[in-house]
């Protein structure tokens, strides 16, 4: 009877370690392959409607604004002659970026005039000089920190980089606000002892890598140095980001790939390999997955901002893989997020049209053939 006894335990065993054992990654299932979306002159022409079709629509507003007294209830066209439209001030900004951006691309783009009689209109010495006296009022010092500034600086490398006479006067006329915005950054920098991790504006890694990406095109030791030191300090010993915690009800970034992507430009690739295996592990395995951000309303204009998630999510896994071979493997996510939403946003309401346009245009800037 005890020999039986301990046969059947031992059977018993046997038997749950085998259905436990894991099964080994080449037994997984295959991941489906995601055709890369291209940015082609159709695309352009597409997408250049969006912002055409706000940067000068005065209202809706949102003027994000503290008013000191009476004299500040001004018309957002006499606040912000060149950023008024587009609902807010950081969407005009880069529905600008936007037109330039596909200017750049695509010199023959459909309503090429319109585009660049706009832009001079609106980029003008006159007006940038009043949107200068506006952060100069007393209680606009931290206006759209550090989300505007941020796309104000892309918006100045984007017509630095760009080798046209257009190029040249804008960001010649845009230079005033493009240094006191680099300003801004060198005084606020070294005053935030934490950074902000969420997934809205105030996200401290996405305004660090579009400042950092600006430093590099021109050149800026100065800003460069400041935003590689406190993304170090931020970030350095980060591990186990809750990417599984993401996304937000209504987020439109993600923390965990905003912080790996501003890492990625400031350390090594080697540097980078070892802190992202602490921070995000499982981006090394090549059956990594995630799930896009399901939007439920494009008309709510808080849901659609998972829109947006989608498209920042791409730009962010294309800036980790860029040149990591071994990181190619989240191109193919990248591809996904992007093709979800991209359909959707030319068209429909204007709570997503507003500003998506300029977050698809640079995920798929981001793409690499």
């Amino acid at each position: 009877m005890k020999n039986a006894f301990y046969k059947i335990f031992f059977i018993t065993v046997l038997s749950c370690n085998t259905s436990t054992e894991k099964k080994p990654i080449s037994e997984t299932k295959p991941i489906k392959t995601y055709e890369a979306p291209t940015l082609n002159l159709a695309q352009a022409n597409r997408l250049a409607q969006l912002p055409l079709n706000c940067i000068n629509i005065e209202y809706p507003n949102k003027l994000n604004q503290t008013i000191g007294s009476a004299n500040d209830l001004k018309e957002p066209s006499e606040l912000h002659p060149a950023f008024y439209g587009c609902f807010d001030w950081h969407s005009a900004v880069h529905g600008h970026w936007s037109l330039v951006s596909l200017l750049k691309q695509f010199p023959n783009l459909e309503n090429k005039a319109q585009i660049e009689q706009r832009l001079l209109r609106n980029i003008s010495e006159a007006h940038i000089e009043q949107e200068i006296q506006y952060f100069k009022g007393e209680y606009n010092g931290s206006f759209e920190r550090t989300y505007g500034w941020a796309w104000l600086l892309k918006l100045a490398e984007e017509l630095h980089t760009w080798d046209s006479d257009l190029a040249r006067e804008l960001e010649h006329n845009l230079k005033p606000l493009t240094e006191l915005i680099v300003n801004k950054y060198l005084e606020f920098l070294p005053k935030l002892n934490y950074p902000i991790r969420v997934g809205e504006h105030p996200n401290t890694a996405f305004g660090l890598s579009f400042a950092h990406d600006y430093a590099i095109a021109i050149d800026d030791s100065e800003l460069r140095a400041i935003i590689e030191k406190r993304a170090t300090d931020f970030y350095e010993t980060d591990k186990d980001c809750p990417i599984e915690w993401e996304p937000g009800g209504f987020d439109f970034l993600s923390p965990c790939l905003e912080e790996a992507a501003l890492m990625k430009r400031v350390l090594s690739n080697d540097e980078f390999k070892t802190w992202i295996t602490d921070f995000m592990p499982q981006l090394n395995n090549i059956n990594f997955e995630m799930a896009v951000g399901e939007v439920s309303d494009r008309t709510d204009g808080k849901l659609v901002h998972l829109d947006g998630v989608n498209f920042s999510r791409a730009w962010s896994l294309n800036q980790i893989a860029e040149g990591l071979s071994e990181y190619s493997h989240l191109k193919n996510i990248a591809n996904k997020h992007i093709n979800y939403s991209l359909p959707g946003i030319v068209g429909d309401s204007y709570e997503g049209g507003h500003w998506l346009g300029s977050f698809a245009i640079y995920a798929l800037n981001s793409v690499k053939k």
